[in-house]
């Protein structure tokens, strides 16, 4: 009644609030539709509730909403502190990038091997100097020039229209001319490389990039041809670079001593490589070391994919980019530390699996790694084995390898 009297004073064309609406602007919060509960009496053609009963509906109400006011002030309160804690991340990336961009970058000779560099950039670079820091660090020890690149990228882009129609395959004992023929694999791979991202598949903005840069270094580096786990570094660089920077960074990178012995597939360097990673993964982590002996689950059955792809396949991206910052830095050793910093980060769980699980396990990791979790463990791997560097132990085992190779052929 108070209702239609009061929709008759307001006259025509005016609504006043109705009971629902004024029962919400008693709540001291803006409730969603969890506590927009509104406790009613039945109505006037029922009989009325007893008062004992009206008594507990009214209790129960309340205890109701009181529930429901608390749950929704704890999630806005956990909102609030991923707020302040986003707001703060970004405000500390942002002073990074401002200390990279006016101090370090513009002094990058003096002021690359600083302890505050180094502690700066263990942290990780800032998204928007990443590309710049790479290219400083990577170097370009080949004296690639965009010219070269567009020379490689017109041969490409001619041996592609020369293509048959019909599907190559890759031939181990073919030519290094011949070896060209592998821009064909290309197109089978881009598809796989990142597809969440949805970028660099056909019709994506970065297709086209991704396929000049792989192109055309098939054609600088014939002898070496296109091979799997290429195109996530390239497209890492992509991310990071303009078209004709990523590439001469690419080459480079792919011309390191670690990364030749895997794309160039030396099986004698490679074992190398491996025979020195479990070096420092007994020294470091004798208990998992042990299982995985006993479970006969070797390097290569998880390190190959890692080391082919430098993580990017195989953690998350941001998580990947960073450990591209410290790699860039310290070179091919950190590779293998950060290996021993995963194994070191998972080793209970991975000592309670049999061989399939562990090799499950580490051939996909979970999607979500604390990156500054992971980091950590990483800081706690020593590279040192009975007073030698990991550069010292990987030159005495080479050392070995070539002394042992003709004795073997005798």
């Amino acid at each position: 009644k108070e209702y239609e009297t009061q929709i008759d004073r307001a006259g025509p064309g005016h609504s006043p609030s109705s009971p629902r609406q004024s029962v919400r602007k008693n709540l001291d919060f803006e409730p969603n539709s969890t506590t927009a509960l509104i406790l009613e009496a039945r109505p006037a053609n029922l009989p009325a509730k007893p008062a004992e009963e009206a008594q507990k509906h009214r209790q129960q109400y309340e205890e109701m909403v009181a529930q429901a006011k608390k749950r929704e002030l704890k999630e806005a309160q956990k909102r609030r502190k991923q707020l302040e804690l986003r707001c703060k991340v970004e405000e500390s990336i942002g002073n990074a990038a401002q200390t990279w961009n006016q101090e370090i970058l513009p002094n990058w000779s003096t002021m690359c091997n600083s302890r505050r560099v180094r502690d700066l950039w263990w942290q990780g670079v800032p998204p928007s100097v990443r590309g710049k820091v790479w290219s400083l660090a990577v170097g370009n020890e080949l004296n690639i020039t965009h010219e070269l690149y567009n020379i490689c990228l017109a041969r490409a882009r001619d041996k592609w229209k020369s293509m048959p129609t019909e599907p190559v395959t890759e031939d181990a004992g073919s030519s290094l001319a011949d070896r060209e023929a592998s821009l064909e694999l290309i197109k089978l791979d881009i598809s796989r490389t990142f597809p969440h991202l949805c970028i660099f598949q056909q019709g994506g903005p970065y297709y086209d990039v991704l396929h000049s840069i792989l192109g055309a270094y098939t054609c600088y580096r014939p002898d070496v041809g296109y091979v799997q786990g290429m195109s996530f570094i390239a497209a890492v660089l992509i991310l990071n670079l303009d078209t004709a920077d990523a590439f001469i960074a690419f080459s480079n990178l792919l011309n390191k001593p670690c990364q030749m012995a895997f794309f160039r597939v030396d099986h004698s360097l490679m074992l190398t490589y491996f025979a020195a990673f479990e070096v420092f993964f007994d020294e470091n982590l004798p208990k998992l070391f042990a299982h995985f002996k006993e479970n006969k689950l070797t390097p290569d059955i998880y390190l190959i994919d890692w080391i082919f792809t430098l993580y990017s396949k195989s953690l998350p991206l941001d998580l990947a980019c960073r450990v591209w910052d410290v790699f860039c830095r310290d070179g091919d050793e950190f590779l293998f530390r950060v290996a021993l910093g995963i194994l070191r980060l998972y080793e209970d769980v991975l000592t309670r699996m049999d061989f399939i699980h562990n090799a499950q396990f580490l051939t996909r990791l979970p999607d979500h790694i604390p990156p500054d979790q992971l980091f950590s463990h990483i800081h706690a791997v020593h590279m040192t084995s009975k007073n030698r560097k990991w550069a010292q132990v990987l030159q005495a085992l080479q050392k070995e390898q070539e002394w042992i190779s003709p004795v073997l052929k005798r």
